[in-house]
């Protein structure tokens, strides 16, 4: 008789070392509640502690699928209970109790949204930068995380440049301001042309230490602005702390929108709410004819946010001199506060803000 598929499911995740506590997967006890139906579909607990690489998820999840019969692979992420003393004590020992992330609020944060896109391209960064603005307009305590360590724009989107300082006394680096938000990215720490080669436990280290380590104090809107895709980042950001909300960013066409639908998916994964979808680049308005010229096709927006059964928060206009202005560090809302692309962003800003908590006030219009 062939091996049961929950055997050679086992087998494969077997299979899979933590090079952090030389052991693997399931002897470390880091696969909880292992389900495998009939139908070949798999679903387990994924128990991945701050200092495991993020890329074992992945692994684990390519392993499983590779097991003929395997149809279907559903991950949950949660912090773990203690692994990586699991094999310190007596078999079949439960493993020692760890310390939890902390908490936004005990990190002083504040609500935080993850911003996030299936790929690159679609005006994520733009639209963090602005929409940290907009709220910091409104007389919120914002702060931008740059977590996009393949592409850290924020720094330039906003025009802040400068290297940041260390208090001497508690020995944290000193967030950098512009527009009154609080901003940290690894661009303001490397050289412009340094190549970001960085493997997943570097990336969870720069993700914690960008939230424990900076002095960011007290926030009410904590924004993180991922790479693209469903990677590392976005896997140590929600286990090092609690993530109110993430927001996807696509454009109309379908080739966005099928990336962003797995970025939606994943948040779901590692219970983590989507708050809506916003869609960019959604059409251009000639402004001596009035007519629209959809560039990047029409309602992708809409059918991502009916299929994650999410609202669409809003759509932003192409529109002339936007990545100009953002190339010199200045936000549109900013620079051309009624423009098309500015009203469209605020309106998010009120949306957001307002989704997020109970406590309502518009986001004003900003004069040159």
């Amino acid at each position: 008789m062939p091996d049961a598929l929950d055997a050679r499911v086992s087998a494969a995740l077997a299979r899979i070392r933590n090079p952090r506590l030389e052991n693997d997967l399931l002897s470390a006890g880091m696969i909880r509640d292992l389900a495998v139906a009939a139908d070949g579909r798999v679903s387990f607990t994924f128990l991945l502690a701050p200092d495991d690489p993020a890329t074992l998820v992945r692994e684990a999840r390519a392993a499983v699928r590779a097991v003929d019969g395997v149809a279907e692979v559903k991950i949950s992420v949660a912090n773990p209970a203690g692994p990586a003393r699991a094999t310190h004590g007596p078999p079949g020992a439960e493993p020692a109790a760890a310390p939890p992330a902390p908490t936004s609020e005990q990190l002083g944060l504040g609500r935080v949204l993850a911003v996030s896109s299936g790929k690159g391209g679609v005006g994520k960064s733009t639209v963090s930068a602005n929409l940290a603005v907009a709220l910091a307009a409104g007389g919120y305590r914002v702060g931008v995380m740059d977590a996009d360590v393949y592409g850290p724009n924020i720094p330039r989107m906003l025009g802040a440049f400068d290297r940041p300082a260390v208090n001497p006394e508690t020995h944290k680096i000193q967030p950098l301001e512009a527009y009154g938000v609080r901003l940290m990215s690894l661009g303001l720490l490397v050289e412009r042309d340094a190549p970001a080669i960085w493997r997943g436990p570097i990336i969870m280290k720069i993700v914690q230490q960008f939230l424990r380590d900076v002095e960011w104090g007290g926030l009410d809107y904590f924004i993180v602005d991922l790479p693209p895709g469903t990677g590392d980042a976005q896997l140590s950001l929600v286990q090092s702390t609690q993530v109110a909300a993430a927001l996807i960013i696509t454009t109309p066409q379908e080739v966005a929108v099928g990336d962003a639908l797995r970025g939606a998916r994943m948040f779901e994964r590692v219970g983590v709410p989507v708050l809506g979808i916003v869609e960019n680049m959604s059409g251009f308005t000639d402004p001596e004819t009035g007519r629209t010229f959809e560039l990047f096709s029409s309602g992708g927006g809409q059918r991502l946010a009916d299929e994650v059964g999410v609202p669409l928060l809003g759509t932003i206009p192409l529109q002339p001199r936007l990545a100009e202005l953002a190339d010199h560090g200045r936000p549109v809302i900013i620079a051309e506060p009624a423009s098309p692309a500015a009203v469209a962003l605020r309106a998010i800003a009120d949306v957001v803000q307002a989704r997020l908590s109970e406590r309502t006030v518009a986001i004003p219009i900003i004069e040159n």
